[in-house]
Order: structure tokens, then C-alpha cells, then sequence
């Protein structure tokens, strides 16, 4: 293949990224008569057009769409490879993509975020926070933290976080007036300050563990989030019974003040792992960050 052929694939691909001409024009920094006269030599070099133009956006043929499967692992890969050599003797630079949740950030990333910045100056970090479940290889993210190591193919999960509990918590106020629950009977009497799953829309249930066996107990509240602060705030001012993970209830200044009730039937959840495609391992600005977190977990 041909440098020209070559920049010809990356300009399409990077074309069914970005959604349009002038998007990937601006993405790869050149002009979008360069982007749109890079498509036209591959489409003629093909044969076949490869986007359906319309006035508002473009769609993939079957043809463009058939190139795009055939030829998006390889080049990427071909690039990962090249800058694998290209970085061996060179300080670890460039961007790192990163996802993950809420929680992840909170007990994971931000106590090491700004020492691992001062290690590596030349590597730039964009971190997306999100508790939903994401692909990173679609999503095109170099590394991701989560719960379990189920994953996608092509996919490598590093542990980061042994199993912990989902803690429920109240206030001395919220106590004295409705009372301490004891077995979850007793929580049809409370109110639940509750959890929106954002990926898709719905209450979280309270889920307990009944002596092995997952209980689901549904119970009414007054307010609802999807935000770990929100959630203990709630607790705080006496709103209800909270969810919160253990490790997020230690970091808590007052956590004293938000007293654990009903420990016997707290939920585990599984180990938190680094998750990243193989290929990106292998880059230096991304193998350090995993190395990082890993040495910062251990210690």
C-alpha cells in the first residue's frame, strides 16, 4: 500500500468518526476540501462510492461500510505498532483517553491524578466520567475502570480493587425518627434515597444479600440521583436510608456522622479492574498510567 492510499483510509475512517466532512477535516487539522478531495481519489481508486451524501449528513454504502470492517483493526493496529517502536526511547507522550465511573474517579484516579501529571508532563489525560457501561474499543478510549473483568474481545482487565461491600447509612436525626431497621421487614417503613442508573433511566432497587440469596426490597422516597454527593448529602440532612460503597463512606470528612445500619445483609460487589485493548497496552503513554494505578493500589 501507498502513503497516499494509506492517508486516503485514515481520512475515511476518521470521516465515519466524526460524522461529516468538516468534522474530521477539524479532528486531522487540515482543510475539508483536502478531506472531501482525499475521499474522492479513494472512491475512484475503489470503484464504488462509499458515503450517501445528503444535505444534512452522510451515511456509509454497503461497499463503505464493508471497507470500514475490513480495514479499521488493521490500521489501527499498523499505528499502535509504529508508535510502540516509535516511543521506546522516547519520554511517554500524547493524549490517554480514559472512562470511568463516579466512584472509580473519587477512590482511584483523583488521589494519583495530579502526581502522575507532574511524572509525565508531556502526556495529556482526557477523563470522561460516566457510570454507564461503555465499549472502549468503539468509543475509541485507551483504558477504562469497572467492576468485573468480563470483557470484549481484544480486551485486557488488570484487578485494581478487591470486592467491597454497598453500605447503608443514616443520620442520628433520621434514626430517632423512624427508628433503627433491623431485618429488611422493616425497611417498608423507611424511605430510600435513590439511585437512577443512567444508562438505562431506571431506579436503581435496593438489592440486599439474605444469607447468600439477593433480596430486592422496594421502598419509597423523596429523593432520587445518580450522583455519589447528592446521595450523601441526602443522608447527611436526614432525607432517608443511602447507599453508599465502603470505600466512598470512609472518604467522607463526617463519616462518623452517617452511622451504618443493617450490616448482616450488605451487597458485595465484585473486584475493580483496569480495562484497555491489547494494542493500546503497548503504547508508552498508556502502559505508564496503568503501571501508575497498579503501583498505587498495591502500596
Amino acid at each position: 500500500m501507498n502513503n497516499a492510499l494509506y492517508n486516503q483510509i485514515r481520512i475515511f475512517q476518521t470521516i465515519t468518526r466524526e460524522g461529516s466532512i468538516t468534522a474530521a477535516a477539524r479532528k486531522l487539522e487540515i482543510s475539508p476540501p483536502s478531506v472531501s478531495n482525499a475521499l474522492k481519489l479513494l472512491e475512484k481508486h475503489i470503484g464504488y462510492p462509499l458515503f450517501v451524501r445528503t444535505t444534512r449528513h452522510i451515511e456509509l454504502t454497503d461497499i463503505g461500510q464493508q471497507l470500514l470492517d475490513q480495514t479499521a483493526g488493521a490500521v489501527e493496529t499498523l499505528e499502535q505498532s509504529l508508535e510502540s517502536i516509535r516511543e521506546q526511547n522516547q519520554e511517554p507522550s500524547g493524549l490517554v483517553r480514559i472512562t470511568l465511573s463516579r466512584f472509580a474517579y473519587l477512590l482511584l484516579l483523583k488521589p494519583v491524578m495530579a502526581a502522575f501529571c507532574q511524572r509525565y508532563p508531556a502526556i495529556r489525560l482526557e477523563i470522561s466520567v460516566f457510570d454507564g457501561t461503555v465499549n472502549i474499543i468503539e468509543d475509541r478510549f485507551d483504558l477504562g475502570i469497572r467492576f468485573g473483568d468480563i470483557l470484549e474481545g481484544g480486551v485486557v482487565a488488570r484487578p485494581l480493587m478487591k470486592p467491597f461491600r454497598e453500605g447503608l447509612y443514616a443520620s442520628s436525626a433520621y434514626l430517632a425518627e423512624y427508628g433503627t431497621p433491623v431485618v429488611p421487614a422493616d425497611l417498608y417503613q423507611h424511605k430510600l434515597i435513590g439511585y437512577r442508573f443512567i444508562t438505562n433511566n431506571r431506579i436503581l432497587p435496593l438489592l440486599l444479600n439474605d444469607n447468600g440469596e439477593q433480596l430486592t426490597v422496594e421502598m419509597p422516597g423523596q429523593l432520587i440521583s445518580n450522583d455519589i454527593d447528592v446521595m450523601a448529602d441526602g443522608i447527611r440532612h436526614g432525607l432517608g436510608i443511602g447507599r453508599l460503597f465502603e470505600p466512598v463512606h470512609r472518604l467522607q470528612p463526617d463519616r462518623e456522622k452517617l452511622i451504618p445500619v443493617m450490616e448482616r445483609y450488605w451487597k458485595t460487589y465484585p473486584a475493580v479492574y483496569v480495562y484497555y485493548p491489547k494494542s493500546a497496552g503497548k503504547t508508552n503513554r498508556v502502559k505508564v498510567l496503568i503501571d501508575f494505578l497498579l503501583n498505587q493500589t498495591e502500596s
